[in-house]
């Protein structure tokens, strides 16, 4: 899961779907991480933590980091929050099998239609709301069609 600082987006997108292989007792890794780095080591956007805790998925414990070229060798699936990290993700890869992992997460959800995860960084509390809820219904679409 990737976004720019791994304080908002990511670190949600993570969370759900944690949380969803846990209680899926599945062996999968998930990690998230942003393709910069303002905030690493920083624990996520205080608005976010809450708006997890508020609908079951604690975050607190997650701190950002900085996505780096290590990460195409460790993970099977990478998803980008938006087309600006999408784009700088694929900036790191190394050949088409790094560029062929690199997924928009929300083409989980809406195939196809390469849909951009709002930032909420800028916004009010219900921008948070809704990134929680497009990533709940992308990450079920994640389980239902990577894990199961």
């Amino acid at each position: 899961m990737v976004c720019l600082g791994n304080i908002c987006r990511s670190p949600i997108a993570d969370g759900l779907l944690r949380r969803k292989v846990e209680e899926n007792n599945l062996d999968t890794v998930v990690d998230s991480a942003g393709t910069a780095a303002y905030h690493v080591g920083e624990a996520p956007d205080p608005r976010m933590r809450a708006t997890g805790k508020q609908f079951g998925t604690p975050i607190d414990f997650l701190r950002a980091r900085q996505f780096e070229v290590a990460d195409f060798d460790a993970f099977d699936i990478i998803y980008a929050m938006d087309k600006s990290n999408y784009n700088n993700i694929l900036k790191l890869a190394r050949n088409a099998a790094d560029e062929a992992k690199v997924k928009m997460i929300l083409n989980e959800s809406n195939p196809g239609m390469d849909l951009e995860v709002p930032d909420p960084y800028y916004g009010g509390d219900q921008g948070f709301v809704d990134v929680y809820n497009m990533l709940d219904i992308a990450t079920d679409k994640i389980v239902e069609k990577y894990l199961k």
